[in-house]
C-alpha cells in the first residue's frame, strides 16, 4: 500500500506561508517603525485615539474567529499585488519626505494588509476582509474636522437656545446668556465621541449583520447618532449650567456627564440594532485540514518568493530616504533677522510686542517687525523651519493664526487674494483676527491678516501645493528648507488694512523672498 494516497500535515502550503507572511509583516513594522511608533505615541497621549490601541488585538481576533474558513483554502500568492505594494511605498516616501503623518501612517496600514493577498493570495484576503479594513482604525486620523465640528455645535447649541427662549447673544464660537459666558471648545466638537462611535458601531454591524446593506446601514447611524447626541449634550450642559446658576455642569462635570451621556446614546443604539440581528452564517463545506492533496511543490515555495520581492519593495523607498539623507548631510542652524528697512520707503516701526502673534509650533528661527510706510503701518512674521520632522514642520494643522485652545483670539478665514510683487503675482491666504475679550460690550482689537509659504525659492498659498514642493525639493537634492510669511495690520478701517497690506507686499516681496533665499544659503 502507498502512503503517497494521503496527505500529511507537512505538506499543507499554510506551513510556510504563515511563516513568511510574519516574517514580511515584522519586517515592515521594523521597517517603517518611526511611522508606527509615532502612531502608538497618539495612542497613549490622546485622548480621543486612545481606542486605537484594542485595533490589533481585535484584528487577530476577528482573523482567529475565521480559522476553520481559512484552513479550508489554499494560500496561492499573487505576484501582481506587488505593483499597489510599490505605490503605497512611494506615497509613504513622499509624505516621509514632507513629515505628513496621516497618508505616512495610512501607507504602513495598507502595506500590512496588502502583504496578506501577496503571499496567500485574493480568496484568503476576501475571507478575512473586515478584520484587514479594520487595521485602519489604528490611523489617528479626524481631528482635521474639529473646527467644522465646533462651529456646528455652536450653531445647534444657540439655535436651541434660541427656540428655548434663553436670550444669546454671539460671535464665532464665543456666546454670552444672562447667567454668564460660553464658548465652544475642543472638547465640545464631540471628535472623539465620533470616531470611537464609528469604530465600535462598525464592530458591532459586522459581528450582528450579514447583509453589507445592514452592515452600511449600521455604520452610517453610527456616524450620525455621536453627531447629534455631542449636541444635545453640549445645549443640555449649557442649560444645566444656566439653571443651577453655574453651580453644576462646569469645570471637570462637564467631561464627565459628556461621557455618561454619550456611554448612554451608544448603549440604547446597540439595544435597538441587536433587534435586526441575523444568525451566523452555516459553515460551508469540510473545515478541517484544506483541501491540500495533490498540491504541488512548487506552490509551497511561491509564498516564499513573492515575500522576499515583497521584502525588497517595502525596503526599497528607505534606501532612497537614506540616499537622501547622506546628500544633505548635517545642516547649520538657522539664522534670520527683520531688516531695519526694506524697499519703497518702509521702516521698523516700534518692535513692541503686538497684541496678537501667530502661533507656529517650533520653528527653526523666528523674526518679526513692524514697519511704516506711505500706505500704513504693516507687522510681518517668518518662522522658518529646517531639518523637518514630527515634531518640527512647516505645514502643519497645529500651525495656525490662531491656536484651537485660545481663549481670547478668534480666527475667520475670508478666503484668498492675489498680490503683485518682484515681477510675480502670489495667492495669499486671507484671514481676520478679532479679539474675544470683552465679548458683547463694544469694540475690540481686530487684524487683518496674509499668510503665504515660501519653499524652494517660491512663495504657495495652498497646504498640499507647500506639501508636494517640499517633496520635489528634497528629491532634487535642494533640501527640506521652507518659511511661513504672514502679514498683518489693525482692521480698524478695513479699506486701510487691506490698501496697506497690498502696498507692503507689491513694494517687498522681492526683499522678503531675498532674505529667504539668504536664510537657506547659510546650511
Amino acid at each position: 500500500m502507498s502512503a503517497v494516497l494521503t496527505p500529511t500535515v507537512s505538506a499543507s502550503p499554510w506551513r510556510t506561508a504563515l511563516p513568511v507572511l510574519a516574517l514580511l509583516i515584522a519586517a515592515i513594522l521594523l521597517l517603517y517603525r518611526e511611522t508606527g511608533l509615532a502612531m502608538a505615541q497618539v495612542w497613549w497621549t490622546s485622548d480621543t485615539f486612545a481606542h486605537a490601541m484594542l485595533v490589533p488585538p481585535i484584528s487577530l481576533w476577528l482573523v482567529w474567529r475565521q480559522r476553520e474558513r481559512l484552513a479550508a483554502l489554499t494560500p496561492r500568492a499573487q505576484p501582481w499585488v506587488l505593483l499597489p505594494m510599490l505605490a503605497v511605498a512611494a506615497l509613504w516616501l513622499a509624505a516621509d519626505l514632507v513629515v505628513v503623518n496621516a497618508p505616512a501612517q495610512f501607507a504602513l496600514v495598507t502595506l500590512v494588509v496588502l502583504a496578506v493577498p501577496a503571499v496567500l493570495g485574493m480568496e484568503v484576503a476576501l475571507a478575512i476582509l473586515f478584520p484587514l479594513l479594520f487595521l485602519y482604525f489604528s490611523v489617528p486620523f479626524g481631528e482635521f474636522m474639529l473646527p467644522t465640528l465646533m462651529q456646528w455645535t455652536a450653531d445647534f447649541v444657540v439655535w436651541a437656545l434660541q427656540i428655548t427662549g434663553v436670550p444669546v447673544y454671539r460671535e464665532g464660537l464665543q456666546f454670552v446668556i444672562p447667567s454668564g459666558r460660553w464658548s465652544v471648545v475642543e472638547e465640545c466638537s464631540g471628535v472623539r465621541y465620533l470616531i470611537a462611535s464609528f469604530m465600535v458601531g462598525a464592530l458591532f454591524a459586522y459581528l450582528n449583520y450579514r447583509s453589507w446593506r445592514r452592515r452600511l446601514a449600521f455604520m452610517l447611524v453610527a456616524l450620525a447618532v455621536p453627531l447629534v447626541a455631542n449636541w444635545l449634550r453640549a445645549y443640555i450642559i449649557v442649560m444645566l449650567g444656566h439653571l443651577s446658576g453655574n453651580k453644576i455642569a462646569t469645570g471637570v462635570d462637564h467631561i464627565i456627564y459628556g461621557w455618561v451621556f454619550f456611554g448612554i446614546v451608544i448603549m440604547v443604539m446597540f439595544m435597538i440594532g441587536s433587534r435586526w440581528s441575523e444568525p451566523d452564517e452555516a459553515p460551508a463545506g469540510a473545515m478541517g485540514r484544506g483541501d491540500t492533496t495533490g498540491a504541488p511543490r512548487g506552490l509551497a515555495q511561491a509564498p516564499l518568493a513573492a515575500g522576499l520581492a515583497a521584502a525588497a519593495v517595502v525596503l526599497l523607498p528607505h534606501l532612497v530616504l537614506w540616499g537622501l539623507q547622506r546628500a544633505e548631510g548635517e545642516a547649520a542652524a538657522a539664522r534670520l533677522e527683520m531688516p531695519a528697512q526694506l524697499a519703497a520707503g518702509w521702516r521698523a516701526a516700534g518692535d513692541g510686542a503686538p497684541a496678537w502673534g501667530p502661533a507656529f509650533l517650533n520653528p527653526s528661527v523666528a523674526a518679526a517687525r513692524n514697519y511704516a510706510g506711505p500706505a500704513g503701518t504693516v507687522g510681518a512674521y517668518v518662522a522658518y523651519y529646517r531639518g523637518q520632522g514630527h515634531d518640527r514642520k512647516l505645514v502643519s494643522g497645529l500651525n495656525t493664526l490662531v491656536a484651537l485652545n485660545d481663549r481670547d483670539w478668534e480666527q475667520r478665514d475670508g478666503g484668498a487674494v492675489e498680490v503683485q510683487g518682484g515681477g510675480q503675482t502670489v495667492t495669499m491666504k486671507t484671514a481676520r483676527i478679532t479679539a474675544t475679550r470683552g465679548l458683547g460690550t463694544g469694540p475690540r482689537p481686530q487684524f487683518v491678516a496674509l499668510r503665504v509659504y515660501w519653499v524652494d525659492g517660491r512663495f504657495i498659498a495652498g497646504d498640499a501645493a507647500a506639501k508636494l514642493a517640499g517633496a520635489l525639493s528634497r528629491l532634487r537634492g535642494r533640501g527640506d528648507e521652507g518659511a511661513a510669511l504672514v502679514v498683518y495690520a489693525d482692521a480698524g478701517s478695513e479699506a486701510a488694512s487691506n490698501a496697506a497690506l497690498q502696498a507692503f507686499v507689491q513694494a517687498n516681496l522681492k526683499e522678503l523672498n531675498t532674505l529667504l533665499q539668504r536664510t537657506r544659503d547659510t546650511r
